[in-house]
């Protein structure tokens, strides 16, 4: 296998493996948390000015007979061809209206100069923005919302290398935003064993990353690497005091959780039952947060 099929398999097993986030509390200084909270705050401002600008060109679209008109008939033609012309007709609209994810983008990008927001950060925004008309455009949105004043938007950079970068440093997570560096706030097991998996992959990524792939052609499986995507600052106002969570996005399945007695949390099993069909039986047992899927001649319980 050259490189560039290394590469392509390796984006596929990334496409394909599950995602978790792990929330833990950062251990910023006072003065760094409110640079955090000013950030969001100028991050809420730009999305704001974007919803507008978007929401009047959506606005605009709307508001002409023929893009409703071919709408209603999307929605009722069932021949794919028929359905191929309307959906290419009600594109081209969208395009001559400037409702599109490249004209999201790129008015985003002098809205984020104008209140010197990084760009990976603005693009994040554009993403949200671009989701919610995307909601109006084809599913059973009404209308965009501006965000209060108060609304504190999280700070989301989706490479690990930009905007929040992560190193390591005397076997330790660090981060950093701007020119503040913090690490973060281990408060437990479950969290604790989350960060090792981390640095054990960052210890050996490459490595990790063959045995992963090779897997995945070999088994069509993926296993949990622990590879660590992308850092999001979540700042919260809590009893009159404001704190900053960071939401790290790790490829894998998270941890088992263990008690203080070192048994496992959530325990997996199944219950047996009479011979009768119990198919309509739905039990929720809410104290151990499990769901039982109802079988023939048992119950199964699940996470």
């Amino acid at each position: 296998m050259n490189e560039k099929e290394y590469k392509k398999k390796l984006k596929q097993f990334h496409k394909h493996s599950d995602r978790h986030i792990l929330v833990v509390e950062t251990d910023m200084s006072f003065s760094d948390i409110q640079k955090v909270v000013a950030l969001s705050d100028k991050i809420r401002k730009a999305g704001n000015e974007l919803v507008g600008l978007m929401r009047k060109n959506y606005d605009q679209l709307i508001r002409t007979k023929r893009y409703r008109k071919l709408r209603k008939l999307y929605g009722s033609t069932e021949e794919k061809k028929k359905r191929k012309v309307l959906a290419s007709q009600l594109s081209e609209m969208q395009k001559q209206y400037h409702v599109t994810w490249e004209n999201c983008r790129t008015s985003m990008i002098p809205i984020g100069k104008k209140y010197g927001i990084d760009a990976v950060f603005a693009l994040t925004k554009a993403e949200d923005v671009w989701r919610g008309i995307e909601k109006c455009l084809y599913a059973n949105g009404k209308i965009l919302h501006f965000s209060k004043y108060g609304e504190l938007p999280c700070i989301r950079a989706k490479q690990i290398n930009r905007g929040i970068p992560m190193s390591v440093k005397d076997n330790q997570l660090q981060f950093k935003i701007g020119k503040s560096t913090f690490g973060i706030q281990l408060k437990d097991r479950f969290q604790s064993d989350e960060v090792q998996a981390v640095l054990n992959y960052l210890a050996e990524p490459e490595l990790l990353d063959k045995k992963a792939l090779q897997t995945f052609v070999d088994e069509k499986y993926c296993i949990n690497t622990y590879r660590p995507c992308y850092a999001t600052l979540v700042p919260k106002l809590i009893r009159g005091k404001y704190r900053v969570y960071l939401h790290l996005t790790i490829e894998g399945k998270a941890k088992p959780k263990y008690d203080r007695f070192g048994n496992p949390r959530h325990t997996f099993g199944w219950i047996e039952a009479d011979e009768r069909p119990i198919h309509k039986i739905i039990m929720r047992m809410v104290q151990l947060r499990k769901v039982a899927r109802p079988g023939i001649t048992r119950i199964i319980i699940k996470n």
